[in-house]
């Protein structure tokens, strides 16, 4: 009998993001379903190291953190050359306390590098309509590990930096940012289920 060629196991549905911040560290779950195109996104800056050396550069006491494009000096942009995502934020997703979802402009299909971890729950974030006003932000993972980091980087010192509100006065650097590599499933053993 013929052997039978074997397949490459699917991607990881919920593949883990660390970042290692001058505070501490933050573990992502990333929903690879619910936000294929975000999540691939994400995940491709992340393989190029994009994030290292970035910046929490807005973060709002008891609302958000905000990452993906200030450098600490608060006067370089890291910009991509990607394009930005199509707004998947239509997928049953909610903005409540821990999980993340992409940062955008004014234009519901604009976002694409920036991110934010909600601190607590934010239900006008969240999708209602295909609308410019009702689009909301996509949520596409979650914090697993280390939610008391990022309700540290929430309390930090603000002020208005460079003309720009909302920035540390010293700032929360993202040091590292990568893939957490998953053992494999063994052969015959259950997956974990899917969440949320």
């Amino acid at each position: 009998k013929p052997v039978k060629k074997a397949e490459a196991p699917p991607p990881d549905s919920l593949p883990t993001v660390v970042l290692e911040t001058t505070r501490g560290r933050i573990v992502l779950e990333l929903y690879r379903n619910q936000a294929p195109k975000t999540v691939g996104n994400i995940l491709r800056h992340v393989a190029v190291h994009f994030y290292d050396g970035l910046t929490f550069h807005r973060v709002v006491p008891n609302f958000v953190i905000q990452t993906g494009s200030t450098l600490p000096d608060y006067t370089q942009v890291r910009t991509s050359s990607a394009p930005t995502v199509p707004n998947e934020a239509a997928n049953g997703l909610k903005n409540e306390r821990g999980t993340v979802a992409l940062a955008r402009f004014r234009d519901p299909a604009s976002g694409g590098v920036q991110f934010y971890i909600n601190l607590k729950a934010n239900p006008e974030l969240d999708f209602t309509a295909r609308t410019v006003d009702g689009f909301g932000y996509c949520v596409f993972g979650r914090v697993t590990e280390g939610m008391e980091v990022a309700d540290a980087i929430g309390r930090v010192r603000t002020a208005t930096v460079k003309g720009v509100e909302e920035r540390p006065v010293e700032p929360v650097v993202v040091t590292r940012a990568y893939l957490l590599e998953r053992a494999a499933t063994p052969q015959g053993a259950p997956a974990a289920p899917a969440r949320p």
